[in-house]
Parts: structure tokens; sequence; C-alpha cells
């Protein structure tokens, strides 16, 4: 089996996860000039955004990044006339940010065809994928262009599925894990796996690398990672707390102060099942009955969390973060990444 730091071209096997909607250019940066792998996820973003934000990633950093996107699964829904129905039942969140109740847009996402070809002219490092298995010709075509490709899993049958479609390593996504479940074969639900229990069985059922993510704060994280088999790791709230992240002030505060256990998962901010405290906003929704499929939800919730985000509301805000929260205390990216530095074992 390659070893990882060479086939992704990094120093350390230290992956920074792909936050969707809420990367930033500076910590992916920062996690690349460290010696690992930074990444950017780019959920909504058009073919000009994607361009844009790849001349942006250049100039900050020379080294190697991932670029991610979300698979359609299939069930996705369409601007509809369903639509205003479940704009209305968020009416009073609108209000509380300053908002009129949203009108139906055109689409609720660009097309994959359209962020695939900005990705092929931006020839990243990697290319990580979430929600499913990449289709021969995407993998043919990111393998023809020098691109390494990285598919999530969160069962050993999903790990199994993306090695068969060739791709160069697989992330064993615990459940314990903040944002969106990234299950694809069987519903979120019950696709709910430890990552202690995980790693170990992925590895043993792929030939190709296996980078452990889900609850990983600190060196004793890591260390146990790699004890487990695995080739690296992939982690995301320990960064989304620092000063290089994305998130505002109320976000970086409620990482910190937010047991395990009480974080939830929830379908109240997107639609789809994701991890994160479980704030005014998903107590009221849940309560309410009334969510949206995905991706209208989640266009929706989104108009007002972004205005509650520039606000410093973070009762309004889909505040995600994993179970690993209260461990995320480092101010910036550089001590994140030190801290877990400490945990990777020596070359042998």
């Amino acid at each position: 089996m390659a070893d990882l730091r060479e086939l992704l071209g990094i120093e350390h096997p230290i992956l920074l996860g792909p936050f969707g909607g809420l990367s930033s250019v500076a910590l992916t940066a920062a996690v690349s000039e460290a010696g690992g792998l930074g990444g950017f996820g780019l959920y909504g973003y058009s073919a000009d955004r994607i361009r844009s934000t790849v001349d942006d990633l250049r100039a900050a950093t020379a080294r190697p990044f991932a670029l991610n996107i979300w698979l359609p699964t299939g069930d996705e829904v369409a601007p509809g006339p369903q639509h205003t129905v479940f704009a209305q039942a968020l009416e009073p969140f609108y209000e509380a940010v300053g908002l009129d109740v949203p009108a139906r847009p055109q689409a609720y996402l660009p097309a994959l065809e359209e962020q695939l070809d900005a990705i092929w002219e931006a020839a990243p490092a990697v290319l990580s994928v979430v929600f499913g298995v990449p289709s021969d010709a995407v993998v043919a075509e990111a393998h023809r262009r020098g691109i390494r490709v990285v598919g999530a899993a969160t069962t050993v049958a999903e790990a199994v599925a993306l090695a068969g479609a060739g791709v160069d390593a697989v992330v064993a996504t615990g459940l314990e894990a903040g944002g969106h479940r990234v299950s694809f074969l069987r519903r979120a639900e019950d696709s709910l796996v430890g990552v202690l229990a995980l790693v170990p069985q992925v590895v043993d059922a792929v030939d190709v690398p296996v980078i452990a993510a889900g609850g990983i704060s600190d060196r004793r994280g890591v260390a146990a990672a790699f004890a487990l088999g695995a080739s690296a790791v992939q982690v995301g709230t320990a960064f989304l707390a620092t000063a290089e992240s994305a998130v505002n002030d109320a976000h970086r505060q409620a990482i910190r102060s937010t047991s395990a256990d009480e974080t939830v998962l929830t379908r109240a901010m997107s639609g789809r099942l994701a991890r994160g405290a479980r704030n005014r906003v998903v107590r009221a929704i849940e309560a309410s009955g009334t969510i949206a499929p995905f991706p209208m939800q989640n266009w929706l919730t989104g108009r007002f969390r972004t205005a509650a985000g520039e606000q410093g509301l973070g009762e309004l805000q889909s505040l995600w973060m994993g179970q690993g929260a209260p461990l995320a205390d480092y101010p910036t990216a550089a001590e994140a990444f030190a801290e877990l530095l400490a945990g990777v074992p020596p070359r042998t």
C-alpha cells in the first residue's frame, strides 16, 4: 500500500476537514503550509466562484490542497410550489434577522458538471467527494489530470464501494464527526458507526489508505487512529474553532462550551442528518415538525443563517461541531496542528 504522504504530496498525515459553507482560504492555506492537506468545501459554489477561490488559495499557498464536492444522491428536490409553504414556516427566523421571506430561486444548487469543469481547470492535488461513489468517468478524468481522489464512508460497505470505484484513499467517518453524515448506501440514521469500530474494519476491508475522522481533536485521538490502522487523520472541529476559520465568535464559543452529549444529530437545518449544537433554532424547527427535503431546507435556512452569522446571533445559526468539541481549544491553526502532529507516530 502506498504511503499516503507520498500519494498526496504532503509532509504530515493530517488533513483538514472540508467545511461545506464554512471553509476559509486562510485556514485551508494554514494547514497546507504546516505540511498537512488543507481542504476547501465547494458546496453551493458556482464555476466562477470556484475559479476565484482557487486563485485565492494558490496566492496563499504553493502546497497541495483538496477541493471537496457533494455528489448528487438522486433524491434532491428542485424549486417548486412547495417552496412557498416551507419558506413561510420559517418566517419568524427571517423576521428575527430583518429579512423578508425569500422568493423561489431558479435552482438551489449549481450542476455537478459545472463544478467539475472548474475543478478540472484548477487541477488541485486532491478531489474529495462525499455522499456517494464518483463515476468511472470522474475518477478516470481526475487521474488523467494527476488529481488524487478521496471518498468518504460511514460504513464498511460504503468504503468497499469507494475502493472498488478506484479512489486513492477512503475517509472512515465515525458518528462522532460534526456536520453532515455523508452516508449514501443506507439512511444516515442506519449508518451510525463510531470511529473506534469503523476504522479497523475499513482497514481490513479495503486495499487503499484509510483516513480516520470523527472526534479527533488532540494527540491522543491521533495516536488512537494510527493504532487502529489508519494512515492519516482528518480533523474538522478542532480547526473550526481557530482564528483562521470562517466561523464567527458565537460559533467558536459554542464549540468550546458544548459538551459531547449536548451535540445532536438533526435534519432541522438542511433536510439531511448533521451533528451540531441544539440551539434555539434547531429546537424550534424540530418541534414544528415542518422540515423541507434537501436541498430546499438548506437553502431556506441558509438565508437567515447567513444574516444571523453576520449579526453574531448564535442561536439562529447552524453551529456544526463534533463530539470532540470540548477538546478544541486552540487559538490558532498552527497550535492545533502542532498538538495533532504530536500524536503522529514516527515514520519507520
